[in-house]
């Protein structure tokens, strides 16, 4: 038996610790008391949250491939250890050309789906609460720090800071709810235009899993 590449083995620590985390969370929502508060999240979105995703993602992307062709910002420790992407989406080259290619990223998904409004939820606690009281540089600041921050699980710094625009998005929603309802519309219009992002994001990393399922990827 060969021994295993010490690449090998920190990519298996990194997928079983972010699978044990989405397991423990997806539990913790398909449970009450949570389980209201999710439910009520997944059907509060509205055509409102949905139709600027694209625009939005379109933003986004556009920006990440702009920054990752300066060097060093195309720099992520998960992409340095051979993953793909996000360590929370299950994708490594190092299962490259096996059903684990496949089986990985959808089982991920699967566990992220409870869970997902939860952490929508949760950063848009630390992220956007209070935004009504900033001054405008702060609010911008505050966005680059919400992309920022996602370079610590491990995308490259590029598009980790091309997230960026995300936030200043999810802000503007924030600011609008506050305006039509105060602080608690605002955490809830943020949070759902937070998840509805989100969800679009794992419907295209479903569709290409899908595709590199059939071959055509």
């Amino acid at each position: 038996m060969l021994p295993l590449h010490p690449l090998d083995v920190a990519t298996v620590a990194v997928l079983a610790f972010v699978g044990l985390r989405l397991a423990t969370v997806a539990g913790r929502a398909v449970r009450p008391p949570l389980r209201h508060q999710v439910l009520s999240l997944w059907r509060g979105i509205r055509l409102r949250h949905v139709v600027p995703v694209p625009f939005v993602l379109a933003a986004v992307a556009t920006t990440a491939y702009l920054l990752l062709g300066v060097p060093g910002l195309d720099v992520g420790w998960w992409s340095a250890i051979g993953g793909q992407g996000n360590p929370v989406t299950g994708g490594t080259d190092r299962t490259a050309g096996t059903s684990l290619e496949v089986l990985l990223p959808l089982v991920f998904v699967v566990l992220l789906v409870p869970g997902l409004p939860l952490f929508a939820a949760a950063e848009e606690q630390r992220f956007r609460l209070g935004a009504e009281g900033w001054s405008t540089l702060r609010r911008v600041l505050q966005g680059v720090a919400f992309g920022a921050v996602h370079a610590l699980i491990g995308i490259p710094i590029g598009v980790a800071l091309a997230l960026s625009i995300g936030g200043w998005w999810f802000t503007a929603v924030y600011l609008w709810g506050f305006r039509r309802g105060g602080r608690t519309s605002a955490l809830r219009e943020a949070t759902l235009a937070h998840l509805a992002y989100n969800a679009s994001v794992l419907a295209l990393l479903v569709a290409s899993v899908a595709l590199t399922a059939s071959g055509t990827g």
